[in-house]
């Protein structure tokens, strides 16, 4: 395999990203709720695109939280797995968003949804060979730098057995990403759980393996059986509480690769902001500097904050 030179070097996050904790996505029914909650490390997250818009309402809402808070950029359209270049006045526009907003981490997922000028509305699987990489490197260096920042790369999660599609190892084709575009790596350890459930591998072990000096930001959320076939599919929808299991799997995640910053996903069946804000509080729990393990799982699996949500 040819050796790419080392990439061009890209600023990573904000000055302020080393002091993020615990987030949520920011959504319109929790507006007056996260404008005025105040705690360590509490950052927001955002789709870039709901607010690539000219003026209104949307865009003075994010300002006046990120007056407050920090902001991350959560983009779900780049489509870096495509094979084409990135659209060239998507990123002018998201360019800008960035120099506006100033958030301090952006990332995209491993995938793609646009080809032969069709978008489909989805994040749609990549296979893991040669082509695709080379296509992915290009892609990720094309939009790092028209922004001038790194970004992460978010797992994805798998619901069929594709072996053919792919001559990389999943871990390893996202370690290669980062070494060749100097990328970082979002790890949703729900992706990581629901995956390997349905492939039928060891979710621990597939989580160890993930390296830790790539890792700059993670992912928890819910997740639900196919209403069809229960447990035996897993279905990454954001609409449930983080399940027991994918808590006891990020507390195993913390204890190796150290406090990352962490956001909390829910997209669906909305809870009340005191039950999503005792998630994010029990996140915040298994972050603190120097907390014996012990009291890290306690935080994580036995908390009150979670129990409210069960």
């Amino acid at each position: 395999m040819s050796l790419k030179p080392a990439p061009v070097a890209h600023q990573v996050g904000s000055p302020v990203a080393s002091t993020l904790g615990a987030g949520l996505g920011l959504k319109a029914d929790y507006f007056d709720d996260a404008l005025a909650a105040r705690a360590p490390g509490l950052w927001w997250e955002v789709h870039p695109e709901n607010y690539m818009v000219d003026g209104g309402p949307r865009l003075r809402w994010l300002q006046a939280i990120r007056a407050e808070h920090p902001v991350s950029f959560h983009s779900v359209s780049l489509s870096l797995g495509s094979p084409g270049l990135p659209d060239a006045q998507h990123l002018v526009r998201l360019a800008a968003l960035v120099k506006r907003f100033e958030p301090t981490l952006i990332s995209e997922h491993l995938a793609w949804s646009v080809l032969g000028g069709q978008y489909q509305p989805d994040l749609l699987p990549v296979p893991r060979n040669a082509e695709s990489l080379a296509s992915l490197v290009r892609n990720i260096d094309c939009v790092q730098t028209a922004l001038g920042r790194s970004i992460a790369i978010e797992n994805p999660s798998h619901y069929l057995r594709t072996p053919t599609l792919h001559d990389w190892d999943e871990v390893e084709f996202l370690a290669e990403l980062h070494r060749r575009t100097g990328c970082t790596l979002l790890l949703d350890v729900n992706n990581v759980f629901v995956s390997a459930n349905n492939l039928g591998v060891d979710a621990k072990a597939q989580l160890d393996r993930f390296p830790a000096e790539a890792v700059s930001e993670i992912h928890l959320a819910g997740h639900t059986p196919d209403p069809r076939l229960g447990e035996g599919l897993l279905i990454d929808s954001h609409d449930a509480p983080v399940s027991p299991t994918v808590w006891s799997l990020y507390e195993r995640l913390i204890a190796r690769v150290g406090p990352k910053p962490t956001l909390i996903e829910r997209d669906g069946n909305l809870p009340e902001f005191k039950d999503l804000w005792g998630e994010r509080e029990t996140t915040q729990a298994c972050l603190r500097a120097g907390e014996p393990l012990g009291a890290v799982r306690e935080g994580c699996v036995d908390s009150p904050a979670l129990e409210s949500i069960a």
